[in-house]
């Protein structure tokens, strides 16, 4: 993870961009429509750099090494999923912990189902193992 921290300044620049769905103080979401095309100039032959530059972005305030790392974890993701690999953001992995906020509410009570077996069956292997003591 970077250790930039943007400015407020910084970020109403960023989010005046088109290409920016959303930025914090510590990270810029990008509209995946521009990760698809900077995919497509990028097979064209021009740089990370080029790309970012010509739709408006300051690499001073976002990093030199941004747009090259961002496009070859874009690159990564179209090559696994396609297109759809960038309907919904995946940021952090596969062990990232499931954010409620943006959930349904069967997906709520799915996730809670979940959680409850997971937790019924902790405690059943914890009562096994005072028995054993």
């Amino acid at each position: 993870m970077s250790k930039r921290i943007f400015t407020q300044e910084q970020i109403n620049l960023l989010q005046k961009n088109k290409n920016v769905l959303r930025c914090s103080e510590k990270s810029i979401t990008y509209h995946k429509d521009f990760k698809i095309a900077a995919l497509g100039q990028y097979r064209d032959g021009l740089t990370a750099n080029e790309i970012f530059k010509r739709v408006g972005f300051d690499l001073a305030a976002i990093g030199n090494e941004t747009p090259r790392f961002c496009l070859r974890r874009w690159r990564s993701i179209f090559e696994q999923k396609g297109q759809a690999g960038f309907e919904k953001e995946a940021r952090g992995g596969p062990g990232r912990r499931t954010s409620q906020k943006n959930m349904s509410d069967k997906e709520r009570l799915k996730y809670y189902e979940t959680q409850i077996t997971y937790l019924k069956a902790e405690n059943a292997f914890l009562a096994k193992l005072r028995k054993r003591a």
